[in-house]
């Protein structure tokens, strides 16, 4: 069995991974809307059915815009913490509930670890997705590398991590100093050099896949961040996460904990999920 795991979309526009086996997935973030979320999946082959829950990071209106209508339109549970609830998305109290950091979630043969970050929002969490020893996690909104980040990262063997903004762009930028400020003040967004600082010092042997999300439009340029990490990639296959399309679908065995081809180029490649 494998574990497979895509980026929807990733960027102040719109945020949705997708994690999951042939039986069951998670969505992380719903950021774009229902009818572009079912787009995409049906793109790369995947299906609705294999949804089983959804999994809110914070409430932000660029991760939760799709959330209340996908989720009602498809009876899935939706994983929020009671503060992020309060702050929205709204018309899901029947379909909500609530975690607490640490505290593992299955959802079918799936584990799903919530752990808090920091961010500018009422409760912020990150999210580690494990599945007979394959660990995936979703750091994206990341004010600083604290040592959740760190315990958590060190175990993945993929990783959705922000790497938002470069300091130099940022700082010559057009944003009037309080959003710079914002965005780099502890609480609101990485950098690329924190983000590479974090996969140099604390990645595990075994990550084969690295996923640079949330990059911003303004401060930050693709090329720039996919070269940067390709100097250190070391074996590790590093993936821009793009605000425009999705990434292929990666997968990553349990039989082996190594990656195997991965890269599906075209839905009728994924039979297994029909």
């Amino acid at each position: 069995m494998a574990l497979y795991f895509t980026s929807l979309n990733s960027g102040s526009n719109g945020n949705c991974y997708y994690v999951g086996t042939k039986t069951d997935a998670v969505l992380i973030d719903v950021g774009l809307s229902c009818r572009e979320t079912e787009k995409r999946m049906k793109q790369l082959g995947l299906h609705m059915k294999t949804v089983k829950a959804i999994f809110v990071s914070h409430e932000h209106g660029d991760h939760i815009k799709g959330v209340s209508t996908l989720a009602n339109k498809y009876s899935l549970p939706v994983y929020i913490t009671a503060k992020t609830a309060k702050n929205g998305p709204r018309l899901i109290s029947h379909l909500a509930r609530h975690f607490n950091a640490t505290d593992a979630i299955a959802i079918g043969d799936l584990l799903i670890t919530p752990f808090v970050k920091f961010h500018d929002a009422a409760d912020p969490h990150s999210f580690m997705i494990s599945y007979k020893g394959i660990c995936i996690g979703v750091l994206t909104d990341i004010g600083n590398v604290c040592k959740e980040v760190i315990h958590y990262f060190k175990q993945c063997h993929a990783v959705f991590l922000e790497a938002n903004y470069d300091v130099l762009m940022l700082e010559n930028g057009k944003y009037p100093l309080h959003l710079k400020n914002r965005i780099r003040g502890g609480l609101g967004h990485l950098s690329n050099t924190e983000a590479l600082d974090l996969f140099v010092t604390h990645r595990s042997p075994a990550l084969s896949h690295l996923l640079l999300s949330h990059l911003s439009k303004e401060n930050n340029s693709p090329e720039m961040v996919e070269d940067l990490f390709k100097q250190h990639a070391n074996g590790t296959n590093i993936v821009i996460a793009s605000r425009y399309q999705s990434t292929n679908v990666f997968s990553i065995s349990s039989d082996n904990n190594e990656s195997i081809a991965s890269k599906i180029q075209q839905p009728a490649q994924l039979g297994l999920f029909d």
